[in-house]
């Protein structure tokens, strides 16, 4: 049996649902925006590293705009609360998905929750250990060598942390998957089927976001595959254990 009516219930029901998740989402990332805003200088520090240690010790990190030290601080405190909230905003998508699924089916979910933060995390992580040193060191080293490299303070910040929360949500690809099977949009055949274009969808992705260079592609283009087969493998399972 349904844990409840949702499947019965109508539109506009769904959609109150929906517009009380949002509202709920809209709360909590609020609340970690005022939370990061007390610690919007350890952030910037935090993002400026990467960048720092791809700088020649002659080259620096400067501002051309009054406002630009005020813009980047709020922006960076807004994307960094995205980061922050992430397991309450998860649980509040999870929440709203749980009413449409089968018992069986919610006991297998309830781990994923914490499953769905952790890949959020290691994508935040992987972008900002892996993805930025060897991408700065490429592009600062990239052409003419015979000129300072003067990054500015508001474009990369703001850069950056839009980079890591992307990342995070690109690594919630096996949680997307998942989902699509538990709502029957897709099947492990059908996953298996179409797995080379999918191969080839990723790696023109790969190539879009990362630098001209073919190491910095493979280093976000293996991740990828590597969660499109988790995604797969959770499908598998799901029909396997939960379909009889």
């Amino acid at each position: 049996m349904l844990k409840n009516s949702m499947r019965k219930m109508e539109l506009h029901e769904h959609l109150k649902e929906l517009r009380l998740t949002c509202i709920k989402i809209a709360l909590i990332i609020f609340v970690g925006f005022i939370i990061c805003s007390s610690y919007g200088d350890q952030i910037a520090s935090f993002l400026l590293i990467p960048l720092r240690d791809a700088l020649k010790p002659n080259e620096q990190i400067i501002f051309t705009g009054i406002l630009d030290k005020i813009i980047s601080f709020f922006q960076i405190s807004f994307y960094a609360s995205i980061i922050f909230s992430s397991p309450f905003w998860t649980f509040q998508i999870w929440s709203f998905i749980k009413p449409a699924l089968y018992e069986k089916e919610i006991r297998l979910v309830r781990p994923f929750i914490i499953i769905s933060f952790l890949l959020f995390l290691s994508g935040v992580l992987f972008g900002y250990y892996v993805v930025f040193p060897s991408t700065f060191s490429l592009l600062l080293n990239f052409g003419v060598s015979d000129v300072l490299a003067m990054p500015n303070l508001k474009t990369y910040l703001i850069f950056s942390i839009k980079v890591l929360v992307f990342l995070g949500f690109i690594f919630q690809f096996p949680m997307v998957i998942f989902i699509l099977g538990l709502l029957n949009i897709v099947s492990y055949q059908s996953l298996k089927k179409t797995r080379p274009y999918t191969y080839i969808g990723l790696a023109i992705i790969s190539a879009i976001f990362t630098p001209p260079d073919v190491l910095t592609m493979l280093c976000l283009w293996i991740p990828l595959i590597i969660l499109f087969e988790i995604g797969t493998m959770s499908v598998y399972i799901r029909t396997k254990f939960l379909s009889k």
